[in-house]
């Protein structure tokens, strides 16, 4: 149990250093989080945390499916770091928000639903505020290329934090 704990935590702190630097690795090393931590056992035998298959096997469909578009992208665009930071800020603010879910919401699916949409706002709001920013004036509103470099940039970051939010509010945190 304590070695699924901590494998589990070492791998979402590794997707969470890749979002900034190696985008394309973030999805699948925090799924592999979320899956060592969804095997883990008690001393006991009882699931460490119950993820269900489906939750499972739906983080493993969108871990692929997130990690060949980003490898069909341009390499100019993979491999650009720009405002990748405001977008993990965002990301883990709005994770952060949504984990307060559990102060109003009675059921496990709205406390997930609420932090899955929290966490894409909080996304959304930190590229608004790369875009805001000089460096960010060619990425703004108004250039045409938001939603673009949003999609190429922001889905992959959401998509990682989301997974590790998962896992929170699973465990009741």
């Amino acid at each position: 149990m304590v070695l699924s704990i901590i494998f589990g935590s070492l791998l979402f702190l590794i997707g969470l250093i890749f979002i900034p630097y190696r985008l394309v690795g973030a999805p699948c090393s925090c799924f592999l989080g979320l899956l060592i931590f969804s095997m883990g056992k008690t001393p006991e035998g009882y699931p460490m945390l119950p993820l269900g298959t489906g939750l499972v096997l739906g983080w493993l469909f969108m871990s692929v499916f997130i990690t060949i578009l980003t490898l069909c992208q341009p390499a100019a665009i993979r491999n650009m770091r720009k405002g990748m930071y405001y977008y993990l800020f965002g990301a883990l603010t709005g994770m952060a928000v949504g984990l307060l879910g559990f102060t109003f919401a009675g059921t496990p699916g709205a406390r997930y639903a609420i932090m899955i949409v929290a966490t894409a706002v909080g996304v959304f709001l930190g590229a608004m505020m790369y875009a805001s920013t000089p460096d960010g004036r060619s990425v703004n509103l108004a250039s045409g290329h938001f939603f673009s470099y949003f999609m190429a940039k922001g889905f992959p970051t959401a998509i990682s934090v989301m997974q590790l939010g998962t896992v929170l509010v699973v465990a009741g945190i």
